[in-house]
């Protein structure tokens, strides 16, 4: 394959190559994982002779040849095997597989670092495309739509229009050229009056519909990655300041963007907290939930619940939090129905993001550092 000899037969053998990978059995596709691993690995030895010659003398030639020898054959490989058709797919969807064995086999992840090298040069949001997602989108987009959903599951076709088809409600996904009928992550939005205060509401088959430029606020609820293969690639924090972008220019009406977010670690911090149960108490839960998304953090300084993370990097703030806000099973287990609304307040993001870079600095409104007071006032007179 990498001494192919011509064009056409190097096409020829990327397809054939591609195509046996995917028929291929568990054992099979382990053995071509441990090939690409070990088989097509660096020369560690080559590496440290030319790194040697080039910092003797750190020419062009002596800079090539050290660049050459420390990259593996094997992105060379991928490379060769991404000119096929339909190739990206098809290697979005190999890697998914690689990280599935990666959790018994973590040495195959020198192979993965070079596939997600690869990735975030192919995937860069120049090639990016930002869609939206109508009801009369094809039937093939509206499907992975409804199996890709990870927030709020998309019941039925039925449901799917609900989100869709009315005036007040909108989707956006962003698309790769070489993969145009594979949404990588979309969002969905609800253009409201006023910031909402549970998803019930706002899914709600009876709910009040709006004329869209009688609201005055956009509402990002659910938003989904949808391809596994492209794992540690961030896409969301583009697409939200795109959507902001195109919502904003199309109906200036709109004075707000905030989110309406589940607590996801919020259960599972409690229970390793030595609490069985979340307080039932209305003010009690909102206090612990704001004490766990401003206080609790990694190791590492950054909030401990991923939602937090990720909106409070893209410079949102906490703005408010709800009880009773999301009482399906799913939002009874990790957060004890409680939601969170962040708060993308234009002229603070630029401001907020440098905050957070810096020093993991949480923005929050007055109201939930008030909760988050109370909550820890309340830990100390236990502890006395």
């Amino acid at each position: 394959m990498l001494d192919a000899p011509s064009e056409a037969s190097g096409l020829q053998l990327a397809e054939d190559i591609l195509q046996t990978v995917k028929s291929q059995s568990e054992d099979d596709r382990d053995s071509f994982f441990h090939f690409l691993n070990d088989e097509l690995d660096v020369d560690a030895d080559r590496v440290l002779e030319m790194a040697k010659a080039y910092k003797e003398a750190p020419t062009p030639s002596t800079y090539a040849a050290l660049a050459q020898a420390a990259e593996p054959k094997r992105q060379e490989l991928f490379r060769k095997l991404n000119q096929a058709s339909n190739a990206t797919t098809d290697l979005v969807q190999l890697r998914a597989k690689l990280l599935k064995r990666m959790r018994d086999q973590p040495e195959l992840g020198r192979t993965d670092r070079d596939l997600l090298h690869l990735f975030h040069s192919w995937f860069n949001r120049g090639f990016l495309v930002l869609r939206q997602i109508t009801w009369e989108s094809p039937a093939s987009i509206l499907e992975k739509i409804i199996a890709y959903e990870a927030v709020h599951e998309i019941q039925n076709w039925d449901d799917l229009r609900r989100r869709l088809l009315p005036a007040d409600r909108k989707c956006f996904a962003f698309f790769h050229p070489a993969m145009p009928d594979e949404p990588l992550i979309f969002v969905e939005v609800a253009l409201t009056k006023g910031i909402p205060d549970s998803i019930q509401s706002l899914l709600s088959e009876e709910r009040q519909e709006h004329q869209a430029e009688a609201t005055d606020t956009a509402v990002f609820y659910s938003i989904s990655n949808c391809q596994a293969g492209l794992a540690g690639i961030s896409f969301g924090n583009s697409l939200i300041k795109h959507v902001v972008r195109e919502l904003s220019l199309e109906m200036p009406n709109l004075k707000r963007f905030v989110t309406l977010s589940p607590v996801p670690g919020l259960t599972h911090w409690a229970k390793k907290e030595g609490l069985a149960r979340l307080p039932e108490d209305s003010q009690k839960l909102k206090q612990m939930a704001a004490h766990y998304l401003l206080d609790k953090k990694k190791s590492d300084g950054r909030p401990l619940d991923p939602v937090a993370r990720f909106h409070l990097a893209n410079g949102a703030l906490v703005h408010k939090i709800h009880t009773d806000a999301d009482v399906s099973e799913k939002g009874i287990a990790q957060a004890a129905g409680v939601m969170v609304n962040y708060l993308y307040d234009l002229p603070k993001i630029s401001q907020n993001i440098e905050l957070f870079d810096c020093n993991f600095e949480v923005a929050a409104s007055s109201s939930v550092r008030a909760l988050a007071k109370q909550a820890n006032r309340a830990q100390a007179a236990r502890t006395e």
